[in-house]
This record gives structure tokens, C-alpha cells and sequence, in this order.
């Protein structure tokens, strides 16, 4: 895919050193953090040492467990209207620079009352994420390539034009396990961006 030559904007410098900082700054443990996010401590402690790659819904429930908007742990731009164009979304990733990870570009904005958040996601060859779950829902609708989607203790597999709707308080994981990469339009309810307050 073309897009995929595209430089991309990676999560913050540090990220992991950042979540440890904000943690301890809340005087929390790793155990507490995982009871909060419903994040494993294993994979938290990978986390906190750069050794693992959150994706976007796992880092929302971290943001959100530290009391912090996803924001501040991405360098995502804010887009100054709902208006997106092809060819002119940057991307940006949650893991480092320089090898093959999950990308996105943001396809919606924020608003008073906006409760939508919608990505463009590219999901690299091999990619499995950790199993997640939150309040509200989501619809994963498969643009290219094929994903497997595991929820509730069934695994479905998805093509390029198939979609699944499904309840996010479910635990859920997605993997690509094919040879190319797969590119997903993924919608849902979970606050993954910073909302607009009403009185702003």
C-alpha cells in the first residue's frame, strides 16, 4: 500500500518512561494500574520499559486509568475541523520509530457533544494485539487484507469488505496473520481522543 512509505508520527518520546512517571507521580502500583486499564501487570511492566507496544484502546484505558487524555502521550496532530483529506492525514503509531507496527490516521475530530471516534488503521503483517476492554462499542470494517478479530472466546475472520459490531466491554484482540498488511476502518464510542468540553 502507498500509504504505508509514509513517515509516521510515533507516540511520545519515552512513552513507556512517561506512563511509569505518571503512574508513580499518583503513588500507584503497577497492580493498581492494571485493575484500573484491565491491562495484565506483566504487560504494563513490558510497557514501562519500552519492551511492548500498546495499541490505541489499550493506551486510552492507560490514559484513563492516570486520569490523563490519550493525548498527551501521542504526537497526533488535532485536527482544526472534521474535514480529512486522502493523501493528507498524517500518520502516527504508539510504538518507535523504524520497524513495522500498528498505524493510524484520525478520520474524526471533536466537538460539544461528539461521542464518535473513527481511524484509519494499517495493521502490519504478524501484528496481534493484547486482549482489551472498555465501556461502549465498536465496528471494525476491513478495507484490504484479512484480520482476525478474537472476542468473547470466538474467532472470526474478516476480508476485505466484512465488518463486525460488537460490544468493546467484551474482551477483544485483534491479529493479522497474513503475509501483507491490513487496513481497517475502525469506529467506535471509546474516548481514544481528547473531547471537547461544552463550555469551550
Amino acid at each position: 500500500m502507498a500509504e504505508q512509505a509514509a513517515d509516521t508520527r510515533p507516540a511520545a518520546p519515552h512513552l513507556g518512561r512517561a506512563i511509569r512517571a505518571r503512574r508513580r507521580a499518583l503513588d500507584l502500583t503497577l497492580k493498581d494500574l492494571g485493575e484500573r486499564s484491565g491491562l495484565s501487570v506483566g504487560f504494563l511492566s513490558q510497557l514501562e520499559r519500552d519492551l511492548a507496544t500498546p495499541s490505541l484502546s489499550a493506551l486510552s484505558g492507560i490514559a484513563a486509568a492516570l486520569g490523563v487524555a490519550l493525548d498527551s502521550f501521542l504526537a497526533a496532530p488535532r485536527p482544526a475541523s472534521g474535514l480529512t483529506r486522502r493523501g493528507e492525514r498524517p500518520l502516527f503509531s504508539t510504538g518507535a520509530a523504524g520497524i513495522d507496527q500498528i498505524r493510524y490516521e484520525r478520520l474524526s475530530t471533536a466537538f460539544p457533544g461528539q461521542s464518535l471516534n473513527a481511524v484509519l488503521v494499517h495493521v502490519p503483517p504478524g501484528y496481534e494485539s493484547e486482549a482489551v476492554r472498555h465501556e461502549g462499542e465498536e465496528i471494525a470494517y476491513v478495507l484490504e487484507g484479512s484480520l482476525i478479530v478474537g472476542i468473547a472466546g470466538e474467532t472470526i475472520r474478516l476480508d476485505a469488505g466484512d465488518s463486525l459490531h460488537y460490544a468493546a466491554g467484551q474482551a477483544h484482540r485483534w491479529t493479522n496473520a497474513q503475509d501483507g498488511w491490513t487496513r481497517v476502518l475502525w469506529t467506535g464510542t471509546a474516548p481514544i481522543f481528547d473531547r471537547m468540553r461544552e463550555d469551550r
